[in-house]
């Protein structure tokens, strides 16, 4: 699992690049796109992986079984604020392109 993840990683970040060095500025976007999620997945991957992990504590789990919460919360609040950003930047494309 953790081979997958740092491959999928590397493969955002690179096609992240790539397209960031492209010409356009709709290659600038989703380059810059590509690299966020590919940041996110390593914030992510920072909290360790594991399958069916609870994030809550109940009555009878062990404490070295639980799931990081706080990389889950940053990798949340970075997506939203990632999805702000993108609207504005395409709200700056669409506005470059009409003049």
């Amino acid at each position: 699992m953790e081979l997958f993840i740092a491959l999928t990683i590397g493969v955002l970040i690179a096609a992240g690049l790539y397209r960031l060095l492209g010409g356009t500025k709709i290659d600038a976007i989703v380059g810059l796109i590509l690299l966020s999620q590919g940041a996110n997945l390593i914030i992510l991957a920072s909290g360790g992986l594991k399958h069916n992990a609870a994030a809550l504590i109940g009555d009878d789990t062990q404490i070295h079984t639980l799931a990081d919460p706080l990389p889950q919360a940053l990798v949340l609040t970075a997506i939203v604020i990632g999805f702000g950003i993108l609207a504005f930047l395409l709200s700056l494309l669409i506005r470059s392109q009409s003049k």
